[in-house]
């Protein structure tokens, strides 16, 4: 019998990268162009470890399941993962723990995308020796990920690292002397 390959989940907390690309980079709700193309994040994932992606999209659809963006989401080889609760119950932060949780007992890396610090303890968890990425937007990262980077936790930005945008952001970050472009700012 022939031994598996091992395999990178990519866990996607879609609400919160869509929450941080509307709110507090463009400061309205994101156009279709505006948009990450999620499956450069896939390409990325498998490119970066040299090995297959499984794509988990967590979508809150507690009355309505926008189709259109699942038939999209399998289109691209993701598994969306609707889910539904009670008011005020945060569904998509409680199911990508579980899932975290899960992944502990399996032989696979983790890429999560997401921002968000309800995660910093499942993150912290499966830092065990697999390899393990944060992915979002740098300057909106929770804080609490940052001391886990010496534990080998790997941080990506959506934009810079993965690419996963046609049209650049109108973001602020620090920049590196050695990428900066002058052009850029005239």
């Amino acid at each position: 019998m022939a031994e598996e390959e091992r395999t990178t989940y990519v866990l996607v907390d879609g609400e919160n990268i869509d929450a941080t690309l509307g709110g507090a980079i463009l400061g309205r709700r994101p156009r279709p162009e505006e948009r990450p193309r999620w499956e450069r994040l896939l390409q990325f994932a498998e490119e970066r470890w040299g090995q297959p992606a499984s794509g988990l999209f967590f979508l809150a659809a507690n009355n309505d399941l926008p189709m259109t963006f699942v038939q999209a989401l399998l289109a691209m080889d993701y598994r969306p993962v609707p889910l539904s609760g009670a008011a005020g119950e945060k569904v998509v932060d409680i199911a990508i723990q579980r899932t975290l949780v899960e992944l502990r007992h399996r032989d696979a890396d983790v890429l999560l995308v997401s921002n968000d610090g309800d995660f910093v303890e499942q993150v912290g968890d499966v830092l065990d020796g697999r390899r393990v990425g944060v992915v979002g937007f740098g300057e909106f990262r929770n804080s609490a990920f940052a001391p886990m980077v010496e534990q080998g936790l790997e941080v990506f930005d959506l934009e810079y690292d993965v690419r996963a945008f046609n049209e650049r952001l109108p973001r602020v970050r620090i920049i590196p002397i050695a990428e900066f472009d002058p052009a850029q700012f005239l």
